[in-house]
């Protein structure tokens, strides 16, 4: 299974999320997916919506274009960001072809 895809213009890949860190950074892989540390509480969807903002900061598009397709109550999420302008380099070095 690749680490990333392309579908019709959007990228979709696999998260695994760790809510209530020091502070919100992408670490590396965990398993089969990118592992995401998030400063927020695991409490009423804020760590979901700290996820989104900080993806969407992280490839320069709108909030609206960033969605979690699967996985809202679970750390294994799998995103969709719609038609991002570019893949940052520590993207795609991270995750590989």
């Amino acid at each position: 299974m690749a680490a990333y895809e392309f579908k019709g213009g959007d990228l979709l890949f696999y998260c695994y999320l760790q809510p209530k860190a020091s502070r919100s950074e992408i670490v590396g892989l965990h398993d089969d997916a990118i592992k995401i540390r998030i400063t927020a509480l695991p409490v009423d969807g804020k760590a979901n919506a700290a996820l989104i903002k900080f993806l969407a900061r992280y490839f320069g598009t709108a909030v609206k274009a960033v969605e979690i397709v699967s996985g809202q109550h679970s750390r294994r999420k799998r995103i969709r960001v719609h038609a991002p302008l570019s893949l940052p380099k520590e993207f795609e070095s991270l995750l590989g072809p």
